[in-house]
């Protein structure tokens, strides 16, 4: 099964941000309507995902017969924090892929990515499976069907929503990866058959 209407959505979402917007942990998609517009990491990634699956619904629902792909309670599921992210997509598909096994061959088109990233004193109080505190987005350049990262990240070099090549992203994470504190999720599989 493709996704094409999804992943068209989410890059056209990529173009429109990146570079244009800041970060600030704990602001969701509203943070796009302040000025100047604010995200976190899980709130641009189930944006992200939230406009793929919607679109993929919109693009069934036109279909013969119409159909709904994604079902709307796991859509909403998307709207927490990384970690829960990661959560809630393993416990609808039965699917995760987790330190070594996460390669640029093994990883879904479109897979969610979530990061053990230290131990932030702002977790303490949160306590996150697998320590997750950051999460990326693997989005698809419809022209020539390139993989890249998008994140929204915080730091002293250029925060906000970046976009990375995905084998640089995996080079940069290597070191999490070694430390077998990446996972990585499939929201696609989430799809009803056809």
């Amino acid at each position: 099964m493709t996704f094409e209407a999804g992943e068209a959505a989410m890059w056209r979402l990529v173009q429109r941000y990146t570079g244009r917007v800041g970060y600030r942990r704990g602001i969701k998609s509203e943070g796009l309507l302040a000025n100047p517009p604010v995200i976190d990491c899980s709130g641009w990634t189930a944006l992200l995902l939230t406009q793929a699956l919607q679109a993929e619904n919109e693009a069934a629902f036109r279909g013969a017969p119409p159909r709904r792909v994604f079902a709307a309670h796991d859509i909403e599921a998307l709207h927490v924090w990384s970690d829960r992210i990661i959560h809630e997509i393993e416990r609808r598909t039965g699917f995760i892929l987790q330190g070594a096994e996460i390669t640029a061959d093994t990883l879904p088109r479109c897979a969610a990515i979530g990061l053990k990233m230290g131990d932030p004193a702002w977790a303490i109080n949160l306590p996150r499976p697998r320590g997750i505190t950051h999460i990326v987005q693997i989005v698809r350049r419809p022209e020539d069907d390139a993989p890249f990262v998008s994140e929204a990240f915080g730091g002293s070099v250029a925060p906000g929503i970046r976009l990375t090549p995905l084998a640089e992203w995996l080079a940069r994470s290597h070191p999490h990866t070694l430390a077998n504190e990446v996972w990585a999720v499939d929201a696609f599989k989430m799809a009803s058959e056809p």
